[in-house]
């Protein structure tokens, strides 16, 4: 019996990876082959990627597209990070009355639905002129509920000894959280990185009401554009959907590592 259940177990899991990789790999074969193999259900590579990448070039503004996203993606997530550690530090080594209720008022925000403040959204850009511009995109997700109790979690366990050691040693609280927490927190921000990153690259209801013209689209937007016309072509859509899965998946592999560290610790 002790032998069976490993095998069981190994099978398992080779089971759920050809399960979960079958997608990725159908998409890889789909990008090579024309749109009538794809729906009969080719299973193979074919001999049209430079065909179906010339033509994905030709008929959407691919690389102002990715030009887009990644502007987005890497500038929000590189705020998003700054303010939610700050807070989640804030509300974590600074402890009140008042604090804890607003956290919790915050915490309540993550039940409000984003379709009962969209339209104040758009409203509210509107008037202020930033509708149409990477702005707009970015400033309704640079904090989040969530990402300030990521941090917040994580900070349980960061040791208070050193903020001690730091104070005596003369530092101000803006070195102490850029000198010592934030070196020390590196897979908590590597693990919220993949996660912001993720959320703003595949972004797509608000960047849809936001971003109104198609120089300003982002790669979801034109991967959306592809197979919502009325003859899509898959094989092209397949090339649109790696290019915009690609990012996400190099990112995830060069932080695998520090991402595994932060989660664990925000559940300790």
């Amino acid at each position: 019996m002790k032998k069976i259940t490993p095998i069981m177990v190994h099978t398992f899991l080779i089971l759920a990876s050809i399960i979960s990789l079958f997608p990725f790999l159908w998409m890889l074969m789909g990008m090579t082959n024309t749109s009538s193999d794809i729906l009969k259900g080719k299973f193979g590579f074919g001999s049209m990627l430079m065909d179906n990448i010339h033509k994905l070039q030709g008929m959407t503004h691919l690389g102002a597209a990715f030009y887009n996203s990644t502007i987005i993606a890497v500038v929000g997530t590189i705020i998003t990070l700054f303010l939610s550690s700050m807070a989640g530090y804030g509300f974590e080594i600074y402890h009140s009355k008042a604090k804890s209720r607003l956290f919790g008022l915050l915490m309540l925000s993550m039940m409000m639905p984003f379709a009962a403040v969209m339209i104040p959204l758009f409203r509210m850009f509107s008037n202020m002129g930033l509708l149409n511009t990477p702005t707009a995109v970015v400033l309704p997700s640079i904090t989040t509920a969530f990402m300030i109790f990521f941090f917040l979690q994580n900070t349980k366990s960061f040791p208070r000894e050193l903020l001690q050691a730091g104070r005596v040693d003369g530092l101000n609280e803006w070195r102490l959280f850029t000198l010592i927490y934030v070196p020390t927190m590196k897979p908590t921000y590597a693990a919220a990185a993949i996660i912001t990153f993720m959320n703003y690259w595949n972004s797509f209801l608000w960047p849809l009401i936001a971003l109104q013209t198609q120089d300003k689209k982002t790669l979801p937007l034109v991967v959306s554009s592809l197979a919502s016309s009325y003859n899509p072509d898959y094989g092209i859509i397949m090339v649109a959907i790696v290019v915009t899965t690609l990012p996400s998946v190099v990112i995830f592999f060069l932080l695998q590592k520090q991402f595994v560290q932060g989660m664990l610790g925000s559940v300790k």
